[in-house]
Formats: structure tokens, sequence, C-alpha cells
């Protein structure tokens, strides 16, 4: 647990190092080409959700404590080792650390910096807090889709061809 902690913490202080270089250095010119039309790091401040959906209301308490409650329930699964692999575990990290960086942003600032533009595709404005986010939901996915299920014996369950006999499925194709 102590690893997944500081890897958190590590992740967190990354994306607020990012974000203050942003909001110091980057806020006065507002865009900075790295790739003309292609990639820029522009200065903007989202007071929404992804793609700044509910940016019209005053929503930056709900933000901070949902952060909040996902942060907790990560906790808790990761304690009780509920997920059952590596993979599992560390999309929660990745998600808890995305999640406690930008509810840093929403107390502090009363917004979320963010600062990676891809212009080629037109895609929303983005900071390391939401692609920890992305990442961990990807890896999450890939885990509940593959993870294998675990019987009482510790051993993962698989069909048999008997099973189907047992269960009144005869062997034949009709």
């Amino acid at each position: 647990m102590l690893c997944y902690i500081i890897a958190a913490l590590l992740m967190i202080l990354f994306d607020q190092a990012v974000k203050y270089w942003a909001f110091t250095v980057l806020q006065p010119q507002h865009t900075m080409p790295l790739l003309e039309n292609v990639f820029h790091l522009t200065y903007v401040e989202n007071r929404g959700a992804a793609f700044s959906l509910f940016a019209e209301w005053n929503s930056r308490w709900l933000f901070v404590g949902l952060a909040a409650v996902i942060t907790v329930a990560i906790i808790i699964a990761l304690r009780r080792d509920i997920m059952q692999t590596a993979l599992g575990r560390w999309s929660l990290v990745l998600i808890a650390a995305g999640s406690v960086g930008n509810a840093i942003d929403r107390v502090v600032h009363g917004f979320v910096v963010d600062l990676f533009d891809f212009r080629l595709i037109h895609f929303a404005v983005f900071n390391v807090a939401d692609i920890f986010i992305c990442t961990g939901a990807v890896l999450f996915m890939l885990y509940v889709l593959f993870q294998h299920k675990e019987a009482g014996d510790g051993h993962p369950t698989q069909s048999t061809p008997d099973d189907h006999t047992k269960n009144g499925q005869g062997g034949k194709a009709v």
C-alpha cells in the first residue's frame, strides 16, 4: 500500500509542478506553439468538468466533493485488496492521483489549469491529471474485461464441455 501512496503523491507533485509552470510562465503569453497548428501549450482556466462541461454553473465544490468521495473509495478498495492484479490497483492509483490533482486546482484557484492543446485534431485542452485519469480509466476497463473470476479454490474458473452437459445443454449441435 505504501508504494501506491508514494506513487500517487509523486504523480500529484508532477501534475502540480506542470500546472504551476503553466500558471506562472505560460499564462501571460497564453499559447506557445511547439509544432505550429499541431501541438501548442495553451493556458486555459477550466471551470467545469471534462470538455468544460457544467462550466456555466458554480460546480467547483461539487467536483471537489466528488474527487474526495472517489479518492476515499479508491483507498478503501486498495486497502481491502479488492483489485486482484497490479493492473487493477495501478488503474485506481492513476485515477486517484488525477482526481486529487484537479481537486487541488479547484480549491486553490477555483478552476483547473489546462495546457496541452492538440490543434491538429481540435481536441479539448487538457493537463497531466487528465492524462492520469484517462489512462487509469482505460487500464481499469482492461482489468474488468480481462480479469479472471476466481473460483473458491483460487483457480480461474473455466467452462468445460462437461459443464454444458450438466446444465442440460447436450454436447451435440442441432
